[in-house]
């Protein structure tokens, strides 16, 4: 009795080590021992036995896709010093099996560490690097920065564009496109610079040209209007001659040309 729970148990043992359970993301196919595809998808959360033949997984959420370090041409054919993208797209499960049997093998990728086959992610690099190059082209070197939104709306049109023309618009779906950075050449940004410099320097020069037209305008007005001036010191004088006779003044300051009388009561100083 005791070694037939022993067998039972082994038994158990090597079934559950001979099956593959398909995690939540995942496609499944199963693999004859005759290396014939069934064309019925296993779905996650199914354990299926890998003593005959074999299963295959396959990812089909959120697989990205990363470029790194490109160089477009820009609209005045400069070429960006880098340029860095994240291109998400999802498979639909049920085109698992159509993709894997009718596409070649080189339009996929292979994980070694998870041993998952990465359907069309080699498809859907070359796609996405096509893309960004053609939506790039549209801008100059310094608006690509600016119109980094744009530029990723460009890219997912593009790409969806492709999917539908090689008809895999109902297989394939792009969820996001984010460019991570971008960067115009060195000589582009050091001409940018040189720009900005020069342009802060000519409205300097501006200024003190405006500064001193408004200074010689005023100088203009007041050599114009002499006569104001006359009456103003005349005014002056007089409210002095008031302060002097009334004994509010002890002390005034004599112009150099001054040719009045000043009260002998006072003590005048020389303007000199």
């Amino acid at each position: 009795m005791k070694q037939r729970s022993t067998l039972l148990v082994l038994a158990a043992a090597l079934v559950l080590a001979g099956c593959t359970r398909i995690e939540t993301g995942e496609v499944g196919l199963r693999v004859g021992i005759d290396k014939q595809i069934s064309g019925t998808e296993l779905l996650p959360g199914s354990f299926n036995q890998t003593l005959v033949g074999d299963v295959l997984t396959f990812p089909v959420r959120d697989i990205a896709v990363q470029l790194d370090n490109k160089n477009p041409l820009t609209s005045d054919n400069s070429t960006l010093k880098d340029l860095d993208l994240t291109l998400v797209y999802s498979i639909s499960p049920s085109a698992v099996s159509e993709l894997w049997t009718t596409k070649s093998r080189s339009f996929h990728a292979f994980e070694p560490a998870q041993r998952d086959w990465i359907l069309m992610h080699a498809f859907m690099n070359t796609v996405a690097n096509n893309a960004a190059y053609k939506a790039v082209r549209g801008y100059k070197a310094l608006e690509v920065a600016d119109n980094r939104q744009k530029i990723e709306e460009e890219i997912r049109r593009i790409v969806t564009e492709t999917l539908k023309s090689e008809k895999l618009e109902s297989a394939l779906s792009v969820t996001l496109v984010q460019v991570r950075n971008v960067m115009p050449a060195d000589d582009i940004i050091a001409s940018a610079n040189a720009v900005v410099t020069a342009q802060n320097a000519l409205r300097a020069k501006e200024i003190e040209v405006e500064t001193a037209k408004k200074e010689a305008e005023r100088i203009a007005a007041l050599n114009a209007n002499s006569k104001a001036i006359d009456y103003m010191n005349a005014q002056a004088n007089m409210k002095i001659a008031e302060g002097v006779a009334s004994g509010k003044v002890q002390a005034i300051v004599v112009p150099y040309d001054f040719k009045g009388i000043v009260n002998a009561g006072s003590t005048p100083v020389s303007g000199r």
